[in-house]
């Protein structure tokens, strides 16, 4: 859900080619489709398949990298992926619109969407973004997650001016525009302005109010979960297999992500990833509770117009 290096959007078409590719596959290969771009986030899934995990589970899988964010939620709703990274929040509202997807385990599992601000802008607590302009990046998502910040922390949502940024969300604070933005990674965003030798803070949402949602899941249509159960579980041992690798070993976990993906900006994601290690997950199981928690939040502030039952959200396959 943030920006993450936008720029990189030669890699538009790239899903469509690798999916076509995919035809006639073996019965025991399985397709899964990124949320973006290749970067921290998805180490252990690198680390499962550069290490061997995933092959001794009988597993042959195929990366697909999408030109948009939303494409693994489409591309596995319709059945032509069989798992996808996606969003808690976007598992939400799917499900209440009626696709057919849940989520089969968890990857990472705390917010990294956060507001961020400029160390010198003289933002300390949330009161201090009254009179400031803010920027978003997704609209009707965290336009929405900004008026429940500020309702929880008592900030007057009409002195603050909010602007629609699109994902520019590091040069809108860089050059002035915004004096704050949401929608921007702790790991990601934070990183990108402190190497342009600027210094950014940040609100981590899970600490003013807002639920502690996941914020990366693997996702599967209904169809498949019935069809795969037994490929989809070893999909996940493999996984856990990777996350417990990345908290031992994590160097040696970064350099096989690097080792597989050599084009990444390193330096950039060097500083992303040792940000995003106490966020990853510990084994991809799901808490109905948190499922529970971010329905009832989602359906409260209009997220979702029609409620949802946590059972139709996530399952153990």
């Amino acid at each position: 859900m943030g920006g993450k290096g936008m720029k990189k959007l030669f890699l538009l078409g790239l899903a469509a080619l690798t999916l076509s590719g995919c035809a006639g596959k073996s019965k025991n290969q399985l397709t899964l489709v990124l949320d973006w771009f290749p970067n921290a986030d998805h180490v252990p899934i690198y680390v499962a398949k550069e290490k061997g995990f995933f092959a001794d589970e009988g597993i042959d899988l195929k990366i697909v990298i999408p030109s948009d964010p939303s494409d693994a939620q489409k591309l596995v709703a319709s059945g032509k992926a069989d798992i996808g990274v996606s969003y808690m929040p976007q598992v939400v509202i799917a499900r209440s619109e009626g696709l057919p997807v849940k989520s089969i385990g968890v990857l990472v599992a705390h917010p990294l969407t956060t507001i961020l601000y400029l160390e010198d802008s003289g933002i300390k607590e949330p009161k201090d973004l009254e009179g400031r302009k803010v920027g978003y990046s997704v609209p009707h998502m965290m336009d929405i997650l900004f008026r429940a910040f500020c309702e929880k922390n008592g900030v007057d949502t009409a002195k603050v001016d909010l602007i629609h940024v699109g994902f520019n969300l590091t040069p809108s604070l860089l050059s002035g525009k915004v004096d704050a933005v949401i929608g921007a990674y702790r790991n990601y965003e934070k990183n990108e302005i402190e190497l342009e030798g600027k210094r950014a803070s940040f609100f981590p949402l899970e600490k003013y109010g807002l639920p502690d949602y996941y914020e990366l899941v693997f996702i599967a249509s209904d169809g498949k979960i019935a069809e795969k159960k037994r490929l989809l579980s070893s999909f996940l041992r493999a996984i856990d297999r990777a996350l417990r690798f990345v908290r031992e070993k994590p160097e040696e976990a970064l350099d096989l992500y690097f080792s597989a993906n050599p084009d990444v900006r390193k330096d950039l994601d060097r500083k992303a990833f040792h940000d995003t290690l106490p966020l990853y997950a510990e084994v991809t199981a799901q808490d109905p509770a948190r499922w529970k928690e971010f329905a009832e939040f989602a359906m409260k502030w209009g997220l979702i117009s029609r409620e949802v039952e946590p059972r139709d959200l996530y399952t153990i396959p």
